[in-house]
């Protein structure tokens, strides 16, 4: 039994025993959580569990028609798209549970019992190194767009991010850095005089600002920047300093789950100070603790970018874009803007 759990919880964890498997979607690469699924698998042999990955709108798609046509789906959902699992959450898809670990969670990171915000990851600007001058470097979202229209030549065809018709996560930073940021749409203007090259995955960007193809991207996932620059000194990142959005991946069991007793296991591991250490220290996915050695922990980012740092909340209000008149027309928008 965990430490400071009720006695209750035996009965859960023999439960999950009995059910004997859990099946989780998520947006999260296994190589990259392999420790967090061995530690878990380690403390609860019972439980097998089957973990599937697959990118925000796949997953999402896949999800609500293997409920529709009652086939049998994933217990546990775990997705980067927080817009998209708040709008599963909103239309029912979701049983209520409350974590005994959600005490130890900001208050913006949870949702009617159902939503659970799992990580801390800011967006950033990846650039390269060899190619892009310390001076260059961007501090915040106006050095940014003033770097593209003062360097014309250099940057011409050379600058990446989100596609965000194609990218769940990349659309719902866009629409947060509106909220945000009111000369959003003139910097989609200026990556569009740039000829800004657009990719679905972050892998991709990462990929190509390493070789020099591309030398800059923008609203880049932080977390898979920093984990990727350990090994590759072309890479530089910049949190800006104006405002830095922070993603949380958002998990929630399936109202229908065959096995919701091993997925509560599961929803309480990872938010655990042990399942929370394994992202923070081996998968270098920043916490949504505070409690977590070392600076990758909401404490230790908190200490250097203070009140820069702007997590997208867990609540209702992700569901504004995601109407289908609204997101049509935000994407038009975009598109017109960047010309593409």
């Amino acid at each position: 039994l965990p430490a400071g759990y009720p006695a209750s919880y035996q009965a859960t964890i023999d439960a999950a025993g009995k059910e004997g498997k859990l099946v989780i979607y998520a947006t999260t690469d296994l190589k990259l959580v392999q420790p967090l699924v061995n530690d878990f698998q380690a403390l609860y042999p019972a439980v097998k569990i089957e973990y599937n990955d697959v990118n925000s709108t796949e997953l999402y798609n896949r999800f609500i028609s293997e409920v529709a046509a009652n086939a049998g789906s994933a217990d546990l959902l775990w997705s980067s798209a927080m817009d998209m699992q708040v709008k599963l959450a909103n239309d029912g898809y979701a049983q209520a549970y409350e974590s005994p670990e959600v005490k130890n969670l900001p208050d913006w990171a949870s949702w009617r019992k159902e939503l659970y915000g799992t990580t801390f990851e800011p967006i950033t600007i990846v650039y390269n190194k060899r190619l892009v001058a310390a001076n260059e470097v961007p501090q915040t979202h106006a050095d940014f767009i003033n770097l593209l229209k003062t360097n014309p030549a250099k940057y011409q065809g050379k600058v990446t991010t989100y596609d965000v018709e194609k990218s769940g996560a990349g659309f719902l930073f866009l629409s947060q850095d509106a909220k945000q940021n009111p000369g959003v749409w003139d910097m989609a203007k200026v990556l569009g005089e740039r000829g800004v090259r657009l990719q679905s995955s972050t892998g991709t960007m990462l990929e190509r600002i390493s070789t020099g193809e591309n030398l800059i991207g923008y609203n880049i996932l932080g977390s898979y920047a920093e984990a990727r620059a350990k090994t590759d000194p072309s890479l530089g990142i910049s949190y800006p300093k104006d405002y830095t959005l922070v993603l949380s991946r958002v998990s929630f069991i399936s109202q229908q789950s065959q096995n919701s007793n091993a997925a509560k296991l599961w929803l309480d591991y990872v938010l655990s100070e042990k399942g929370q250490s394994i992202l923070a220290s081996q998968a270098d996915i920043p916490s949504i603790r505070n409690d977590i050695e070392g600076k990758n922990d909401i404490d230790g980012l908190t200490k250097i970018l203070g009140n820069a740092l702007k997590p997208i909340p867990v609540d209702e209000t992700l569901l504004e874009y995601l109407q289908p008149k609204k997101r049509l027309e935000y994407i038009k928008e975009w598109r017109t803007a960047a010309g593409k």
